[in-house]
């Protein structure tokens, strides 16, 4: 049965805090941290691929889907950068946060409840970002088969996820939510953590070629996020489709 990628209890985890999103000290603190080098990797990825040339904004007329949006953390800063943006996440008070948060702002994103499976849209996207949410989703294979369908051909699509390694176990989760109380407890199930192969692997069957992976890694001292060729925890993935 193919007709679902949507995880009630992962949707419900996330729904429970959606109020936090725009807290850069609440329970997102960690993604606001690693916020800076997601935005850099993708516009300078996407100005460089796609051939772009404009210097105040860097994306203008690009479209983006950002699947699993959440509050719309991502969205806004690619609005920003002169994208065209279109966010869909499966829980619905997410998408009311991230509502609010852009009219607030007088941003012209548009939000929809909705997974890739149901998506219900004409037209194909120049970019999707899929930043941390296969880790989340049920039957990883139909979910990524579903984003291809939502992508152009030559388009890219990013995903940002956490390897399947020991190293994954004790810095995401033990070091994340149990000692250092960085993420709720259970934010992670390490089960459902991806290894670079087997993501290569899947979107090789629906086109989409890998063009460059890099590791992410969080520099105690300076207390950024920083590049590293290190993929053994988290790690991002550029890929073609053909």
């Amino acid at each position: 049965m193919k007709s679902n990628t949507i995880n009630k209890k992962e949707i419900e985890k996330f729904s429970k805090i959606a109020d936090e999103w725009w807290d850069p000290n609440g329970k997102f603190k960690p993604l606001h941290k690693f916020n800076p080098i997601r935005i850099a990797y993708i516009r300078d990825n996407i100005v460089k691929t796609l051939k772009l040339n404009n210097k105040n904004k860097p994306l203008k007329n690009v479209k983006i889907l950002d699947i699993g949006c959440g509050g719309g953390l991502l969205c806004e800063p690619m609005h920003r950068l002169g994208a065209d943006v279109v966010g869909i996440d499966a829980s619905e008070k997410n998408i009311k946060v991230a509502k609010i948060h852009s009219i607030k702002d007088n941003l012209n994103i548009k939000y929809f409840c909705a997974s890739p499976e149901n998506f219900k849209t004409k037209k194909k996207f120049d970019v999707i970002l899929n930043m941390e949410i296969v880790e989340h989703v049920e039957n990883l294979d139909f979910f990524l088969e579903s984003c291809s369908k939502l992508l152009k051909k030559n388009g890219l699509m990013f995903v940002a996820t956490l390897n399947k390694t020991l190293k994954s176990y004790l810095f995401a989760i033990i070091g994340a939510e149990y000692i250092l109380k960085w993420l709720p407890i259970g934010t992670h199930e390490w089960e459902k953590f991806v290894k670079p192969n087997d993501l290569i692997n899947i979107q090789k069957k629906y086109n989409l070629k890998l063009d460059a992976i890099d590791g992410m890694k969080l520099n105690l001292v300076s207390n950024e996020w920083n590049l590293s060729k290190d993929k053994s925890v988290n790690y991002i993935g550029k890929f073609i489709k053909s």
